[in-house]
């Protein structure tokens, strides 16, 4: 589970999740104090840390000799569509067949799943 907390003077939003505590807010320019990350910039990084995760695991399963995982994510928006573009940057040893199946095995984090099956928010108000 992950809280958001918010007061009445800012968009400042403390964050809370498994013991971690992070700052979510909004640019100085969109009346925010910029003391963490966009909602939006989150998404973003949970997409890329999953990446880098689920390909530092695969690899370290396979014994494969990957020495490191670069992976930026950007958003486009097309109409009321979002496309997130996902650059992966892999440092090792590895043959082309290696790095096609990386390629693969990106497009199965569980955050790639998730953003890309359809998903259904409800939300209840106390």
């Amino acid at each position: 589970m992950v809280t958001a907390v918010i007061g009445a003077k800012t968009y400042a939003v403390s964050l809370e999740s498994g013991g971690h505590r992070l700052m979510a807010d909004e640019p100085v320019a969109m009346g925010g104090d910029n003391q963490g990350p966009t909602p939006e910039s989150f998404v973003k990084m949970a997409l890329a840390s999953c990446t880098a995760i689920t390909l530092r695991m695969y690899a370290q399963r396979k014994g494969w000799a990957l020495r490191g995982v670069m992976v930026q994510v950007d958003t486009i928006k097309e109409g009321n569509r979002t496309i997130f573009n996902r650059h992966v940057q892999v440092e090792g040893d590895l043959a082309e067949d290696q790095r096609e199946r990386l390629l693969q095995i990106a497009r199965s984090c569980p955050v790639h799943k998730l953003l890309t099956q359809p998903i259904d928010i409800q939300t209840t108000l106390s």
